[in-house]
């Protein structure tokens, strides 16, 4: 058995299978969108009051116009470093070049690169998830709890479809994007009340698309969370759990609103660009590459009443 992370085998003409999650699985940028910022930044909570209660506004002939003050807390915060390294030793480096033709085969630090940027990112994912799906998130009368037959995986006696359009009309910024966990979408998916409304028809059969649902919504996008985590410990057999488990959230997304001092659920503020490098190593008798991957964030909810939270969307 090979002892190498990167085994070089002429017989299998650069054959490499790394498991990690899919670009498309990761939702983490769409629910929290990036925004470039300095180190430490600070941003502005407004008092929602102040937008919607209007002072009298008639002006008399040589009067002044009432005077009104807005209401604001300064936030300050600053983006955390995360990052992983990996040792890729000078030996394995060399046998890969002396039997591979570059342009055909992904090299050792490549690899190595890729599946430490897959971790750092899973990381946020699970990051991202665990605070969007979480009722303390959200105001109180901003979210559900859903148990038994108001689940929406119980098709004779739920209702989703009420249930969501009653909830895009409780925050004051109605949302525009749905974000589901793939446990939660696929049981919402085959819901016949779904299947009939999107079809106008009694047909209770069958599935509906992300456009169905957000047609019938009238929201911008329906984002889906499948991406994989092992739960078990260092050394014990691999169990794989959902990132985004079986909740829903429905929020009101956007970077050029954060970026226009408009309110939006929350962004990511990102310090600079993504980090890879590589410094030399000492360790092995012929010493290596030490391949360091991460990047500079900080995950904000900027208004949390501009969400409504599902809590066990489906059994």
């Amino acid at each position: 058995m090979s002892t190498t992370a990167f085994a070089v085998n002429p017989e299998l003409t650069a054959v490499a299978i790394g498991y990690k999650n899919r670009d498309i699985d990761m939702i983490a940028d769409t629910v929290l969108p990036r925004i470039l910022t300095p180190k430490k930044f600070a941003y502005t909570k407004y008092n929602q009051a102040d937008g919607y209660t209007v002072p009298a506004t008639r002006v008399g002939r040589k009067s002044d116009p009432t005077m009104v003050d807005f209401g604001g807390v300064l936030v300050n915060s600053e983006c955390v470093d995360y990052g992983l390294d990996d040792l890729v030793p000078n030996d394995e480096v060399e046998a890969w070049a002396a039997m591979y033709k570059p342009s055909t085969a992904v090299s050792p630090l490549a690899k190595s690169t890729s599946l430490l940027s897959g971790l750092v990112l899973l990381d946020r994912e699970i990051r991202v998830a665990a605070t969007v799906f979480n009722a303390a998130t959200y105001t109180g009368s901003n979210q559900a709890t859903l148990s038994g037959t108001s689940q929406w995986s119980d098709f004779a006696n739920s209702n989703p479809l009420d249930a969501l359009l009653a909830a895009l009309d409780v925050p004051l910024f109605r949302p525009n994007t749905i974000v589901l966990g793939q446990a939660a979408w696929t049981k919402l998916r085959q819901h016949p009340r779904l299947i009939q409304a999107a079809n106008a028809s009694a047909q209770t059969g069958g599935a509906i698309t992300r456009k169905d649902l957000a047609d019938l919504l009238e929201v911008r996008d329906v984002v889906v969370g499948a991406g994989f985590v092992n739960t078990a410990k260092k050394g014990q057999a691999a169990t794989f759990a959902r990132v985004w488990g079986k909740h829903c959230a429905l929020l009101y997304v956007g970077t050029d609103l954060a970026n226009a001092d408009q309110p939006c659920f929350g962004f990511t503020a990102q310090f600079g660009s993504r980090i890879a490098m590589t410094m030399p190593s000492s360790k092995g008798l012929r010493g290596g590459e030490q391949l360091r991957v991460g990047e500079s964030v900080m995950e904000v909810i900027s208004a949390n009443d501009a969400g409504y939270f599902f809590q066990n969307a489906v059994a």
